[in-house]
């Protein structure tokens, strides 16, 4: 009698250690997934649907899906190797894979490095309708070759700007077309001749001048622009315009080139300054423009 009690209570115990042994199991096996191959929060894939966020770039600001306006606050970090000069491109692509915007993004520490380093960029948009776009950071890669390229890309909501009243107004953006500035000999003089005015709308604000030149530099010229040789230099790595104050006439602008992309050929610095200052002096009152530093736009 004694034995055949004694044999229940065994098969009990080792039911027991089995459930405890299979839960120990499935605990380590999930631990050792998320620690080793489940991709962070709010990370995002490449096309190719290899995550590249947890291991080469990580984006504090938008997150996956946010509504935004422009411009766009762009904010994370990055390793090292992500970077060219301290740089990496970003643009802004709608459903059809059509170019609304591009910038870059610029490294806030020493991006020679292995670790993580903070960047930040701002990428202006113009839309008529609130749309779905990808904003899309690319791994700057001067080698030009596949194997050394990645990117993340960024599912957003663009919402288009307005103000209470909802209100616009027309501006014009001065860009080069070389065909219309040439002498006889069909030499490229580089003069004012060869600027024309293309027409943008933008919320009406405080501050039109630099609503107006911040797009400006961005560069975005529609498809139909390009087919009639309208041409731009901008964007210009790394360039912004940080501040602008208008007092007796002058309107100073204070730009910030941390790669030194306005140095140049007298030809090509003139163009990219005539196309600035053109732009500025169709508000009223902008009689000269100023550019500081002093020298920026110098040959």
């Amino acid at each position: 009698m004694k034995n055949s009690m004694e044999k229940p209570q065994k098969n009990n115990k080792n039911y027991l250690i089995l459930i405890i042994t299979l839960a120990i199991l499935i605990v380590g096996g999930f631990c050792v997934y998320k620690y080793y191959f489940a991709p962070e929060k709010g990370s995002e894939k490449s096309e190719q649907g290899v995550s590249f966020e947890e291991v080469l770039i990580k984006v504090e600001t938008p997150s996956p899906n946010q509504e935004v306006t422009s411009p766009i606050l762009i904010k994370g970090e990055a390793r090292g190797s992500w970077f060219f000069e301290a740089t990496f491109p970003i643009k802004l692509v709608d459903e059809k894979g059509e170019v609304i915007s591009m910038s870059y993004a610029q490294a806030k520490g020493d991006w020679m490095s292995e670790g993580f380093v903070p960047f930040e960029a701002e990428l202006s948009f113009n839309i008529t309708d609130n749309k779905r776009a990808n904003l899309i950071l690319e791994k700057d890669n001067p080698s030009g070759l596949p194997e050394n390229s990645a990117h993340l890309i960024i599912p957003i909501v663009l919402l288009k700007s307005q103000t209470e009243s909802g209100d616009y107004r027309t501006v014009k953006l001065y860009y080069y077309n070389p065909e219309l500035d040439k002498d006889e000999s069909g030499n490229v003089l580089c003069s004012k001749n060869g600027l024309i005015p293309v027409e943008r709308k933008i919320p009406v604000t405080s501050t039109p001048i630099q609503d107006t030149i911040k797009l400006l530099i961005a560069g975005e010229l529609t498809q139909d622009e390009r087919s009639q040789g309208i041409t731009t230099e901008f964007p210009l790595d790394g360039f912004s315009l940080k501040e602008a104050s208008l007092n007796n006439g002058i309107l100073t602008l204070k730009f910030e080139d941390p790669n030194n992309k306005t140095i140049g050929g007298a030809c090509r610095v003139g163009v990219l300054w005539f196309q600035i200052e053109e732009t500025a002096k169709q508000f009223p009152g902008v009689q000269e423009v100023k550019f500081l530093p002093e020298d920026i736009f110098q040959p």
